[in-house]
């Protein structure tokens, strides 16, 4: 039988005497897209940093792929196959929509720390970058520096780079965050394009791109998964309606600021 593609087990996180993360248990089949949703303080972000490396947990246990991931660094996870987007876009601004996407592929290409190799003569890298940037549909934008995109374009940069690895488990942080209705929508067809074959997870408070995209839901509430179901079933889901109506989880995440 094929592992889950994340396992969480009994995962906790705790900022001194202030618990975030309560005992969650979740298992994501590979190939699944998953939301997780909650209100703001839920400890969405704070669940991706420990998924992803960024936060070590207090307890608990995070497989990817069956593999044992609980004590690794972001670096060593993503060479593992996860790879994840973040709320602020993490771009070298100064670097065109093509050298952004071709620096994403080095590593997965082999190149580690090759610096006698020349970029320009690269061509797997060349070829590979631009591929990715045709999917996100960069291409008239290719010499652009990133800094002078647009906000919508500069997510749809993020997200190429997320993707241009290889990963096959991609964490995208409110995607669409910050976008017109117009914009969200052609977002979501990127996302459901480029994903296609892979596993997704996804913060996102939008509901009409949660429902739109994904194949299981998750509500964090307070830290804690209190519902995991498909679309239809968190929507009917009694308690689900109570957390977003009755204001649980109004406060917001207490975190560190460094990582």
């Amino acid at each position: 039988m094929k592992p889950a593609a994340l396992h969480l087990a009994d995962v906790r996180k705790s900022f001194g005497k202030t618990e975030i993360i309560r005992g969650v248990n979740l298992s994501i089949a590979a190939g699944e897209r998953h939301a997780i949703i909650g209100p703001n303080g839920a400890g969405k972000s704070t669940l991706f940093n420990l998924i992803s490396g960024r936060f070590g947990v207090s307890s608990g246990r995070i497989e990817l792929n069956g593999a044992d991931v609980t004590r690794k660094k972001p670096f060593e996870i993503n060479r593992m196959g996860l790879a994840r987007s973040f709320q602020i876009n993490n771009l070298f601004g100064n670097l065109s929509v093509f050298e952004n996407l071709r620096c994403a592929v080095l590593w997965s290409l082999g190149y580690k720390y090759s610096f006698w190799h020349k970029l320009s003569q690269l061509k797997d890298a060349r070829e590979r970058a631009e591929q990715v940037m045709e999917r996100i549909g960069l291409n008239r934008r290719r010499d652009t520096k990133a800094s002078l995109l647009t906000y919508a374009e500069q997510r749809a940069l993020e997200i190429g780079i997320t993707i241009a690895g290889g990963a096959d488990v991609i964490l995208l942080d409110e995607p669409t965050a910050g976008m017109s209705r117009s914009e969200s929508d052609r977002a979501v067809q990127l996302i459901r394009e480029v994903t296609e074959g892979k596993t997704l997870v996804m913060v996102e408070h939008d509901m009409s791109v949660v429902f739109g995209l994904a194949d299981r839901i998750s509500v964090l509430v307070y830290g804690e998964v209190i519902a995991s179901d498909t679309p239809q079933a968190i929507r009917e889901n009694a308690a689900v309606q109570e957390a977003y109506l009755g204001g649980h989880g109004a406060e917001e995440e207490t975190e560190p600021a460094h990582g």
